[in-house]
Parts: C-alpha cells; sequence; structure tokens
C-alpha cells in the first residue's frame, strides 16, 4: 500500500469528522471475538511461503468465495502481491505449535515439516481440519492492510479432529457441545 493510498484514507476518515475507536479499543474489542486459525500457504518461484490468519471469512457459497487479510507491512506481503492461487489450511485443534510456527518472523516457517505440496504446488499443512486452494481474485487495499479474495476451486476435509480457535491472546479447543 503507497502512503499516498493511506493518506487519501485517513484524509477520508477525518473529513467524516465522527469520533473513532484508538487501535488499542480496536484490538480490545476483537481480543473477545474468537477465530478459528488458519495457515495461508503460496508458492514464490522455488520458496515456500506462508503465515497465520484469523481473519478467514466466507463471503460466498455461488461462487464459492473466501477472503482474509494481511498487513502491507508483513514479511509476505511481497509474494502474495504475485500470487496467482494459494491454500488455507484450517488448523485443527493439536496445531497450535504450527500456528505459533508460522506467525513467527524470521525463520523458515517449513522447515520442521508437518506440511503437504498439492499436484499443483501449493503447500498445505498436514492434518488441518479442512484446506482450500483459492485462485486470488482481489487485493483490496483496506486501512494499513489488504483484504484479499479468492475463488475456491479444491478442498479436502478431515471429519475425525476438531477446530483450532484463538481468543484473547490464546488458543482453545472446542469441547463437547449439543447442536441446537
Amino acid at each position: 500500500m503507497t502512503a499516498e493510498t493511506l493518506h487519501a484514507l485517513d484524509r477520508l476518515l477525518r473529513d467524516q469528522d465522527e469520533p473513532q475507536l484508538s487501535p488499542q479499543q480496536y484490538k480490545e474489542v476483537f481480543r473477545q471475538h474468537p477465530a478459528g486459525v488458519a495457515v495461508i500457504a503460496l508458492r514464490d518461484g522455488e520458496r515456500r511461503v506462508g503465515f497465520t490468519a484469523t481473519s478467514v471469512i466466507s463471503v460466498s457459497a455461488a461462487p464459492p468465495l473466501l477472503a482474509f487479510s494481511l498487513a502491507s507491512t508483513s514479511s509476505s506481503w511481497d509474494a502474495l502481491s504475485r500470487a496467482r492461487t494459494l491454500t488455507v489450511s484450517f488448523l485443527s485443534s493439536d496445531q497450535d505449535d504450527v500456528s505459533a510456527r508460522f506467525a513467527t518472523s524470521g525463520i523458515d516457517r517449513f522447515a520442521a515439516g508437518g506440511w503437504s505440496d498439492l499436484d499443483t504446488g501449493e503447500p498445505v499443512i498436514d492434518r488441518a481440519v479442512s484446506w482450500v486452494r483459492g485462485r486470488v481474485l482481489q487485493r483490496t487495499p483496506v486501512g494499513d492492510s489488504y483484504l484479499v479474495s479468492l475463488r475456491a476451486l479444491e478442498h479436502g476435509t478431515s471429519q475425525d479432529t476438531t477446530p483450532l480457535v484463538y481468543h484473547d491472546r490464546s488458543y482453545h479447543r472446542i469441547g463437547t457441545h449439543t447442536a441446537i
């Protein structure tokens, strides 16, 4: 995201002349909102790139669209800005170590293993609850981040696992529950 784009957004928000949450208040709100944990992964030439995301959302079932956000300052942005396809692996409840590894900067996040390449070349996380391979449709600058939308092309699921949840800066597992 260019500095010019950020300044234009700041001007637009200031022109509306209404109070807004501070970054700390905003983070406080979303710490109380539980989110599923995913690893976004792609190929950038011969290099694998991946990062943890809790911002993955379903956008539409017909056509099958999903989206996630990534800070423009992320070390993964450069590769993601060029990617045509990528995978989203929704982590299982015993993969908090995988989430932490893919959230750590300055390391080879794939070095410890636990992933497999699809026939098309994109990596997926082994033992994930489910995964989606998607084609990047848009990279929309929003604030200091990008909203990346995808069309779902392929998927895989595992019926014998439960999802990993992130809430208030810690990982949680979904326990027994009753369907309503």
